[in-house]
């Protein structure tokens, strides 16, 4: 039996429970019905994508986001998957982020340093949590969810990131586990 991506993408929701926002867009396998005619993004918006995604996962012993190209990972998943309230809160609120980074650190985030970067998502980050029940702005929730979806759905992340184990393997009942060790991959 073959698996195709939406197909892989539905699995993986249903594991995580459905916590995802877009979630219910995802499971029903279908494109949504009103989505925002002619949406586009440019090259600089995928190249800030990639940032804001490289500043959630990292470059470390193993690549970040920007490697798996998460900008356009995130930017597919908008355009196809988001209905379109889902659609004008993700670009709203990603137009958003960017001029009130601007305006509170002087320069653009694509610029700026990763220490900066990451202190600015973090603090849009703990105002969300905050929020109650509001959840605003959702756009945070939006880029962390579909970063950590696409990074560690790609190759990349399945494979160096996490312990990947090809399908069908040997089975083993019982494997050791040693604190630190890497999270297996599905």
């Amino acid at each position: 039996m073959t698996m195709n991506r939406r197909d892989a993408l539905k699995s993986v929701m249903v594991m995580m429970g459905g916590t995802m926002i877009g979630a219910t867009t995802i499971m029903t396998g279908c494109t949504p019905e009103n989505q925002i005619e002619g949406l586009d993004f440019d090259p600089d918006d995928v190249a800030f994508l990639d940032e804001i995604g490289d500043t959630i996962i990292p470059e470390t012993d193993t690549p970040g986001a920007k490697a798996v190209g998460i900008g356009s990972f995130i930017v597919m998943m908008v355009k196809d998957c988001y209905d379109g309230d889902n659609q004008k809160e993700f670009v709203d609120g990603v137009n958003k982020l960017r001029k009130d980074f601007k305006s509170a650190n002087g320069k653009d985030f694509v610029g700026a340093p990763a220490e900066e970067r990451l202190a600015f998502l973090n603090a849009m980050n703990e105002e969300f949590r905050a929020s109650g029940k509001d959840r605003s702005p959702k756009v945070i929730n939006m880029l962390r969810d579909l970063t950590v979806l696409g990074y560690f759905s790609s190759e990349i992340g399945a494979t160096q990131a996490l312990n990947y184990v090809e399908t069908p393997g040997r089975y083993d009942a019982c494997i050791p586990y040693n604190k630190g060790d890497k999270t297996y991959a599905i």
